[in-house]
C-alpha cells in the first residue's frame, strides 16, 4: 500500500493542542547579535530546556518550528538562527566561515543565556552543529537527538545527488538533472538556493507529500560559504566526537535519501548512543511519521527524570 505520509501529518496535528506562543530574544555573544526564540516554561518540566537546531545551512529556525511544537508540552524550547542566518548577525570576513563556529557558537549561546545544562536536538546539518556543540561541552548537555544528522565524515555526501536522481521523476527529476554540482563547491549563493529548493523533493518518502510542500528559499551568503566548503573539503569529526560522554538518540527515517548506513556509524561513533529507525519515513520524520518519532524523542528525553 503506497504511503500516505500527508494524512498520517495531518490526523496528528489534529490532535495537537495549539501551540504555544514563541519569546524573541537578540543575546549577543562572539561579537555577534543572535535571534533567540524560546516558548515558556511549562509549570512542571520534565527536564531542561531543549534547543533545537535546524539543519540546511541556508535556513534560518522556521525549518524546525512549528514542525518541533509538540515537544513543547513538557519542556521549554529553545530555538535560534545561526551566524548569518534568518534574523542572526553575519560575521565578518563571512568567506572564513567554518560549521565548527557555529558549535562554538551553540556552547557560548548556552552560558549567556544562564543555563546550567541544556538538551540537544540537531536536524540535519544541525545534528552535525550539535553534535560539534556537545562534544565541547559535554558536562552542559544532558541528552542529545539527532535527526536524519549528517554523518561524523563527509563520506556520505558525493553520492547523495545520484541517490536523489535516482528516486525523483518526472519535472521534479528533471529539474534537478538540469543543475551542476560543480558550482555547489564555490559560495555561489543562488546556486546553492536553486539547488535546495531541486533537491527539496528527494528529502521524502512520500512523493505526494513532497509536492503539497513549498520548498523554502535559501538566501544565506554564511551559508553558502559553510556548504561550498564542506563540499570542496569534506570533514571528518570521528575522532572529536569518539565516545562521546553524553547519552544519544540516531534517530532516522529508513527511507530518507541519506542512507540509514550514515546513522548506524554515527551511533557506533558516539558510543553512549543508541538507532531508531522510523520506518516509512524519509529525511523530516517528524513530518512523515510523527507518532513514532515524538514518541521515541519524548521517551528518550524523559529517560530516568521520574517524569509521569
Amino acid at each position: 500500500m503506497p504511503i500516505d505520509a500527508r494524512a498520517r501529518w495531518l490526523e496528528f496535528r489534529r490532535r495537537q493542542p495549539p501551540r504555544p506562543p514563541l519569546e524573541r530574544l537578540t543575546v549577543r555573544v562572539r561579537g555577534l547579535d543572535f535571534a533567540v526564540w524560546r516558548t515558556p516554561a511549562p509549570e512542571a518540566p520534565s527536564g531542561p530546556p531543549l534547543c533545537c537546531v535546524n539543519g540546511g545551512l541556508l535556513f534560518g529556525h522556521r525549518l524546525l518550528w512549528p514542525a518541533l511544537a509538540p515537544l513543547a508540552q513538557r519542556r521549554q524550547l529553545v530555538l535560534y538562527d545561526q551566524r548569518g542566518r534568518g534574523e542572526s548577525a553575519a560575521p565578518p570576513g563571512v568567506r572564513a566561515s567554518r560549521i565548527e563556529f557555529d558549535g562554538d557558537d551553540l556552547v557560548a549561546l548556552r552560558s549567556a543565556m544562564g543555563l546550567e545544562q541544556w538538551d540537544l536536538l540537531g536536524h540535519s546539518w544541525g545534528g552535525g552543529i550539535a553534535m560539534l556543540a556537545a562534544a565541547a561541552d559535554p558536562a552542559a548537555v544532558a541528552r542529545l537527538v539527532l535527526v536524519n544528522a549528517v554523518g561524523v565524515t563527509g563520506a556520505w555526501l558525493p553520492a547523495l545527488n545520484d541517490a536523489a536522481l535516482a528516486r525523483l521523476t518526472g519535472d521534479a527529476r528533471a529539474r534537478l538533472a538540469a543543475l551542476s554540482v560543480a558550482p555547489l563547491e564555490t559560495p555561489d549563493l543562488p546556486a546553492h538556493a536553486e539547488y535546495a529548493q531541486a533537491f527539496f523533493p528527494a528529502w521524502f518518502a512520500d512523493a505526494a507529500f513532497a509536492a503539497q510542500v513549498a520548498p523554502p528559499r535559501g538566501d544565506s551568503l554564511t551559508g553558502a560559504v559553510l556548504a561550498a566548503r564542506l563540499r570542496r573539503e569534506g570533514y571528518d569529526w570521528s575522532a572529536r566526537l569518539r565516545d562521546l560522554p553524553v547519552p544519544a538518540l540516531v534517530v532516522h527515517g529508513v527511507a530518507d535519501v541519506l542512507p540509514l548506513a550514515v546513522a548506524e556509524q554515527t551511533a557506533a561513533v558516539l558510543g553512549r548512543a543508541r538507532l531508531a529507525p522510523l520506518a516509512d519515513a524519509g529525511h523530516n520524520p517528524f513530518w512523515e511519521a510523527p507518532d513514532a518519532f515524538f514518541t521515541a524523542v519524548d521517551a528518550f528525553l524523559l529517560e530516568g527524570r521520574g517524569a509521569p
